[in-house]
């Protein structure tokens, strides 16, 4: 799509002049460098942006080993009664953990946020609202304070166009074998197909993400993020007047300041690169039902191309990951095996524990309600972005039966082969008797490999070989086959 190259004057004065609500700001992400700012350090309300801290909360939990993919989320009555826009999901129901962030990265659903909220908080959203402010402090985010983990309305809820931008940038940093998340276009939820608010997405040339949001109060936010040709910025633009005077600004400023980064130095140290998912694919997540007894992975995550590393860079340098959520939530209602992370050594009371032997409980089923289309807060999409869709996911039971490791997914076979050669030097003894396989996941354009060891008679070598590779530097998780 073309975008409108505007001069860099006339955008802020614009800006300033058409809605006193605005601030904005573009960085450098390879450097850190402020390419241009406006009001960024003026407090104003986040709205759905929240939910990108509280995807960060999540995405920390899954590479501790804390929470899987497909780890049941139970919705609470608290959760289940938030405002719109949300999946719809009952008291008493759950849905998978996958399905909860790809329900807040597309739909921007309440009810999700909270309900993840609520699980990674030990059962209360308002002591997770405390580990999201200490984590946003923790990275360097010092105006930003949170009272809960979607966005809705509230006085106190309050962060910066600098501390959004920040939090894109740890986003990516962090966990670039989850980022590719943001890039999703749509994802079937039972028999609907969600799409994205994010209308950047595939349509401007070099955006994979982040973020939209929407109150009354807020006006309407977004952060996006870019990486065309070896540059790469982060933008935020809080407060638009509609969501077409939000995007058009977007435009704007990346058509106008991607050309002022850098293509050298940094990338490595301060963003991971990670491929993002396929624009035109829609992920497929099952049916939300009864989950199985024995766990799998239930969608791809992106495998980085070298471990992710912090740096100082400039006006935007970014700490080390920081305090870390408490581990002492309730298992949800599922029997679920978690391979064991050690955690850090400290007093800290926000630093998790290592996980807990998994628990046998019961299951819940339920039956999603349909999303409400009437207008309200945070219902920054128009009500036909819910179709009606039946497909499954295509899934290949292939390799070895038993336990297996997984270190990634790749768009070819030969690519994940070559993943697994890479990773087995690393893991020396533990994968000395390791089969390495691909399995295959999904269809046509959206068609992935999924790349596996196998060959584990019993959990503990699964984990013990994931163990090694992790301590190498390869990111894994272990799971009944």
């Amino acid at each position: 799509m073309a975008v409108t190259i505007v001069l860099v004057d006339s955008i802020s004065a614009e800006a300033e002049a058409a809605n006193p609500k605005y601030a904005g700001i573009v960085v450098d992400a390879k450097t850190g460098n402020v390419l241009y700012s406006e009001n960024a350090d003026r407090l104003q309300y986040p709205a759905s942006l929240t939910k990108m801290m509280t995807i960060y909360m999540t995405f920390e939990a899954l590479e501790q080993g804390r929470i899987r993919l497909d780890t049941p989320v139970p919705f609470s009555a608290h959760a289940a009664a938030q405002a719109p826009t949300k999946l719809g999901v009952r008291a008493g129901g759950t849905i998978t953990v996958e399905q909860g962030i790809l329900g807040l990265v597309t739909l921007s659903a309440n009810d999700a946020a909270t309900a993840l909220g609520e699980m990674l908080g030990g059962g209360s959203e308002d002591r997770f609202a405390q580990l999201m402010t200490a984590k946003a402090h923790a990275l360097g985010m010092t105006r930003t304070t949170y009272r809960n983990a979607n966005g809705l309305p509230n006085t106190a809820q309050m962060t910066t166009a600098r501390d959004q931008a920040r939090l894109g940038i740890a986003l990516r940093q962090h966990f670039p074998q989850y980022y590719g998340y943001f890039s999703t276009r749509a994802f079937k939820f039972g028999t609907r197909t969600i799409r994205s608010h994010n209308r950047l997405v595939g349509s401007v040339r070099g955006v994979d993400g982040i973020k939209t949001g929407y109150t009354r109060a807020a006006g309407f936010n977004l952060v996006s993020s870019v990486q065309v040709d070896g540059k790469s910025i982060v933008g935020v633009v809080l407060g638009g007047a509609s969501t077409p005077a939000r995007d058009t600004q977007m435009r704007n400023l990346i058509a106008t300041y991607l050309p002022k980064a850098s293509s050298r130095g940094g990338s490595s140290a301060l963003i991971a690169q990670a491929a993002p998912a396929p624009a035109s694919a829609i992920i497929e997540t099952p049916a939300p039902v009864e989950p199985p007894k024995a766990p799998q992975q239930v969608a791809k995550t992106i495998t980085p191309a070298q471990p992710p590393v912090s740096a100082a860079v400039a006006d935007l340098s970014l700490p080390q990951k920081g305090p870390q959520p408490d581990a002492r939530y309730q298992v949800a209602e599922t029997e679920v095996a978690y391979a064991e992370t050690a955690a850090p050594k400290t007093d800290n009371p926000l630093v998790a524990q290592a996980m807990p032997a998994p628990t046998k409980v019961k299951t819940k089923t339920f039956k999603p309600q349909a999303a409400a289309a009437a207008p309200s807060e945070d219902n920054d999409a128009a009500v036909d972005n819910v179709t009606t869709a039946s497909t499954s996911p295509t899934t290949a039971k292939d390799g070895p039966a038993g336990w297996v490791v997984q270190v990634g997914v790749s768009p070819s076979r030969q690519m994940a082969m070559d993943l697994l050669d890479s990773a087995k030097n690393k893991g020396g003894k533990a994968l000395a008797s390791a089969k390495p396989f691909a399995v295959a996941y999904g269809d046509g354009g959206g068609q992935v490999y999924r790349a596996r060891f196998g060959g584990f008679d019993d959990q503990r070598d699964a984990i013990n070989a994931c163990k090694a590779l992790k301590k190498a530097g390869v990111k894994c998780w272990a799971a009944a086959q």
